[in-house]
């Protein structure tokens, strides 16, 4: 329900409707900057470590200070593809609109792996801000109209902008699995 409230608040009208996450985000006060345009403020280092091995362990991020403007100022990663930056932006969106108290990770130390420990993340509400984005971006109705229509992941996840695994994700947590299933792969008789 209340993905399909950002859909109406984005001014969409069909279920089948491709939603603007870079559009909407003005609306929640939020500020997309290009990584290019903080990385010169990085130190090399940092950004060796962003964009080279930790890039796989990061897809955006929200400043903990809010702009003089009072925006909030968002980071995507730039290694990542569009299709990821829709459903990362419009998760942070989802954080403002559910009102949620920003998470904020602080580094504490590097576990045996060399993986960083950060505390202050809550995970419950991180996967409810993903859920609700993942809904406002590929709503039920739409999707069970594709699945019915014999349209595959790959083909959803092209039409809506998002990747093929937010697709599988919204088949598997909508409960129409079996009926995709049996549209992509129809049992014989």
């Amino acid at each position: 329900m209340r993905g399909q409230g950002l859909r109406e608040f984005a001014g969409l009208r069909s279920d089948e409707e491709r939603l603007d996450p870079f559009e909407l985000a003005k609306y929640a006060r939020l500020l997309v900057v290009p990584f290019e345009d903080i990385e010169q403020s990085l130190s090399e280092e940092t950004v060796r470590e962003l964009l080279g091995s930790s890039k796989d362990k990061w897809s955006g991020g929200a400043a903990s200070r809010i702009l003089p403007n009072g925006y909030k100022l968002i980071i995507l990663n730039p290694t990542h593809p569009r299709n990821r930056h829709m459903a990362t932006l419009m998760e942070e969106i989802s954080h403002v609109f559910l009102g949620h108290k920003p998470s904020r990770l602080a580094i504490e130390r590097r576990d045996r792996h060399g993986n960083l420990i950060a505390r202050d993340y809550n995970a419950a509400i991180e996967e409810e801000a993903y859920a609700t984005g993942a809904a406002a971006l590929v709503p039920y109705s739409g999707l069970k109209k594709m699945i019915a229509r014999g349209k595959t992941a790959g083909e959803m996840a092209r039409h809506y902008g998002v990747s093929r695994a937010l697709i599988e994700y919204r088949i598997k947590i909508s409960r129409l699995w079996p009926a995709y299933s049996e549209s992509i792969f129809p049992s014989k008789i």
